[in-house]
Formats: C-alpha cells, structure tokens, sequence
C-alpha cells in the first residue's frame, strides 16, 4: 500500500501562498476533480468517506484526519468521577461504568503521569485532564470499559526489574476489588508506555493491546501464538519507527498472532480547532492563536504545522509580543495539540473508534 504524508507542505517548510497564474488554473482543474470524486465516494449517509478501511489485516490510512471529536462530545453520556488511591509507592486512578464489558489498562508517555488522563475534580484536585488522554478514557467509558491508570516510578516506564511486577499486580488488586476477574483486559501504552505495554503480556494475560507511536520490545521478548493481538498506531513522518513497526508486524503474524496498523496523519489547524479540543478555551482565544500562529509562520497558508510543536517557539514569542496571555494552566493542552497536528510523535485519541473496534474484535 503507497503510504501518505511524506510529502506534506509542514514536514519540508512553508510554501510561498503566491503562486503564478498557470498555477491556478491546474490547481482549479484539479479542485473540479475533487469535487467530482467527493460526489462519487460518499457514504449512504451522505458524508465524505474519507477513511480507506482495509479488513483482510492489512494497513489503514486516512487521507485526512481532521479531528472530529470536541472536548465535551461526551458530557451526555458519561461523566469523569475517577477513584485514586496509592499502591506500592505510585499513584493509581482508575473509574469502572454502569455495567462493565472489559478493563482497559492506559499507560502514559514519558514525563506523563496518571492525573493526565482525567479532568480535575473534587475527586482528584490536581488532575490535569490532558485532551487526547481524557477523550481516550471517555471514549473507554463510554464503550463500556473500565479504566485504570497508573504513573511510572520514574519520567518513563523502565522495562527491566520490578515494576512491571509491580504494574501487574496492581492491575490484579483492582480487578479483584471492582470484582472484575472475568472481564477482558485489553492495554492500551503510548511511546514509553508502548514499549511497556508490549512487555506486559509476558506475564500476564490480555485479550489485546494497542502500541501507540513505539514499536513495542519484540527484539528482546519471545513472542508465542499466546501473544495477544496487537494494533499499531503510529505516524509514518517517524521513519525509523515505521520501519520496525513493519518488521514486528511481519513477525507477530508469522507466529500466528494478529497484528494490524493505523497510521496517523498530519491536520491543519483552523481557528475553532482549539476551543473544539481544549476545555477552558473559548472560541475567541482560539481564533486570536490561530491569527497569532499564522502571523509568527508558525504555520503555512494551508494551517499545517511548519515544524514539531516541540521545537516551536510559540510560547516565547507570545511572551514577547505582549498582545494577549493565557492561562498557564492550558499551555500543556494547547503544546499538545500542536504537537498531534504535526503528527510525528504525540499520543492521540483521534482513531478511538478504530482501536476500540479492535478491542472490541478481540474479546473471547
């Protein structure tokens, strides 16, 4: 399958937005023909069928992902009232629905912690409710799921010693005091948390797991036909990683296991894209960053990040041009849909529905 992204305005820099007449006019001879081949695609509902699904367990791709999902998607149909508690020295979150189906195990990124996943309440008052990891656990809830998070001893999961033991038998302690042992327990780990997620099945067993933005610890494991099915969802701007993906792929199946892959894909920003995304962050903020970004160039006349949210100076130029503020408390929010709209390496909740149709296919 032709991967793609490769190619896109932010990844090799801004493009002049002037462009010569001949230009225009192929560009216009080739809009007509998108409009021709949206027409011809749509769904029977009437909406654009952007996503190419394949089911045999090859790749799936979109060509465009923008986020559909706002912050408050969920506010009629599921609530964050999470229970904390400390195990073995770490911090340990979790909240079971109405009438469970499975367990669903989160594990964060480097510098992560469990408090990212959930909205701050009077039931957890220094939660911080980052939006890609709090759309995932409403997502997990709203299907159903039970979640439980848990923070690394250290900035990132270490994969040697005791503290996948430790992950272990926290996962057992909750499942045993929800009353939950004869449930499907799926994991679901992103870059540091990927990697120790892909560990975890060696010492217990999971129905299925999703690897975000890693490639998991294959090289260093014995894998068996007792390997659960496991997902990849990553971002082919990350070269190296999508190489291995592709080997470890090859391999799981080779043994018998099914293992599939979903590529992220960058978006562009628009002026709503922040206030839909972010709690706390109205409309006009949105709007005043989105003019702000695009007068700095920190992103190109089509909104596509120039560069990684990482290593744009955004919050220093705000500092300096004095124009407006923000709150503190949303720089994290904002960096990181910044970082998911570069989509090299950030955790993202944009392909919940695929990842929870894999869980989902992988109960019994």
């Amino acid at each position: 399958m032709m991967r793609r992204g490769y190619k896109s305005k932010s990844w090799n820099g801004s493009k002049d937005c002037s462009v010569p007449l001949l230009v225009i006019s192929v560009g216009l001879m080739l809009m007509l023909v998108l409009v021709v081949v949206f027409v011809v695609f749509q769904n029977d509902d009437g909406k654009p069928n952007f996503a190419h699904e394949i089911d045999d367990g090859q790749k799936t791709s979109l060509a465009h992902e923008i986020p559909q999902q706002k912050w408050n998607s969920f506010d009629s149909v599921v609530k964050l009232k999470p229970t904390r508690e400390t195990r073995n020295g770490t911090d340990v979150i979790w909240q079971v629905p109405e009438a469970p189906k499975g367990v669903l195990f989160l594990a964060h990124g480097c510098n992560g912690r469990a408090v990212n996943f959930w909205d701050r309440s009077p039931e957890c008052p220094d939660c911080v409710g980052l939006p890609e990891e709090r759309l995932l656990v409403l997502n997990a809830l709203a299907r159903g799921f039970a979640v439980i998070t848990i923070s690394s001893a250290e900035s990132c999961w270490t994969y040697h010693g005791k503290e996948v033991l430790v992950v272990r038998d926290i996962i057992k302690w909750f499942l045993g005091k929800e009353k939950l042992e004869k449930l499907p327990l799926v994991a679901l780990g992103a870059s540091s948390g990927g990697y120790f997620v892909s560990l975890l099945p060696t010492i217990m067993k999971f129905n299925s797991i999703v690897i975000m933005i890693a490639e998991g610890m294959f090289e260093k494991i014995d894998i068996d036909e007792h390997y659960p099915p496991t997902l990849f969802v990553h971002m082919p701007k990350d070269l190296h990683r999508q190489q291995k993906i592709d080997e470890f792929v090859e391999i799981l199946k080779e043994k018998g296991i099914a293992a599939d892959v979903v590529e992220c894909m960058e978006f562009p920003l628009s002026p709503n894209i922040l206030a839909d995304r972010v709690p706390g962050l109205d409309q006009s903020l949105s709007q005043r960053l989105f003019e702000f970004f695009r007068a700095e160039g920190f992103i190109d006349c089509n909104g596509y990040m120039k560069k990684d949210g990482r290593v744009t100076k955004w919050r220093k130029a705000l500092q300096e041009k004095k124009t407006f503020s923000v709150d503190k408390h949303l720089i994290p929010h904002i960096q990181e849909e910044l970082n998911l709209a570069f989509a090299y390496h950030e955790m993202t909740s944009v392909h919940s529905d695929k990842m929870f149709k894999w869980f989902e296919s992988h109960m019994s």
